[in-house]
């Protein structure tokens, strides 16, 4: 247990550019409220910066930073999450983050549990930078941990947008989730999780079990909050987007995409742009 508050940051790097005076991307190790080192990535982003009329000279804006949550499996350096954090940043700073259990993140995943730990320390880091606004944008498991913070802490975020995300926990109505409960419940599971997916997932159950998605979505208001979906996830059915949204209620927004499947991967540009105008909508 460290006693670091949460988002201390335990190493940093950064690279200013001395013909901009714009601040470069910043790198460090953050460090959660039960003492695990999160590598975390600081972008400024391309609507962070204004020129100010008196000088000419570029100035920080305090407006939105986007807070990624990846899906299980991913991390912050994986092509399809490089990907979605250059889409947002067209609409403020950008910090994404590994889990915990995930590339250079000290620990074990615990699949959605104590991760919501790992987000509260990257959106401590991301309000220190001055923005106005903090908005979490979660795909998959990231997607019911981005729904858990908010309901957990409240005040705390501006808005959240919650992709592709189940609605109850140990759904297994589908191939792809019945092979992931094997990845994380079986002894094998984890060592293909270890070697092949570069996971480190913990052995042990929840214990208790988490507030449910579902549950953490009627907690969210007066938050703003946007379920979005794919009608070809294979993954989680139409069910689970629609118990989100319904649970929210009048702070819910519900996209069903057509054709979408799931996930990072399956969110396009056109999609991450029209998430980040939604952003600057309802934040400003």
């Amino acid at each position: 247990m460290s006693n670091r508050p949460a988002g201390h940051a335990a190493r940093s790097t950064v690279r200013p550019n001395s013909e901009t005076g714009r601040r470069a991307p910043i790198r460090t190790f953050l460090r959660t409220d039960d003492g695990i080192p999160i590598d975390s990535v600081y972008e400024p982003g391309a609507a962070v910066y204004e020129t100010l009329p008196e000088s000419g000279s570029p100035a920080e804006s305090t407006d939105v930073v986007f807070v990624v949550a990846h899906g299980f499996t991913g991390d912050a350096d994986r092509p399809h999450v490089r990907r979605i954090a250059r889409a947002l940043a067209a609409y403020g700073a950008v910090v994404t983050f590994s889990f915990r259990g995930h590339g250079a993140s000290g620990g074990r995943s615990t699949v959605g549990d104590k991760e919501v730990l790992d987000l509260a320390a990257a959106v401590a880091w991301a309000r220190g930078f001055g923005h106005a606004r903090v908005v979490t944008v979660g795909f998959s498991m990231g997607g019911s941990v981005v729904l858990r913070h908010a309901a957990l802490h409240p005040g705390e975020v501006d808005a959240v947008v919650s992709v592709s995300a189940p609605a109850r926990w140990y759904y297994r109505g589908t191939a792809p989730m019945r092979r992931l409960h094997w990845l994380v419940t079986r002894p094998t599971g984890r060592l293909v999780g270890r070697y092949g997916f570069h996971t480190r997932i913990h052995h042990r159950d929840w214990s208790p079990v988490p507030l449910s998605p579902v549950e953490a979505a009627a907690r969210i208001a007066p938050v703003p909050l946007l379920v979005v979906h794919g009608d070809s996830d294979a993954y989680f059915p139409l069910d689970h987007p629609r118990m989100l949204a319904e649970a929210a209620g009048d702070h819910g927004e519900l996209w069903l995409e057509p054709g979408m499947g799931h996930a990072e991967h399956a969110a396009d540009d056109a999609l991450l742009a029209r998430i980040g105008e939604w952003v600057r909508a309802r934040t400003h």
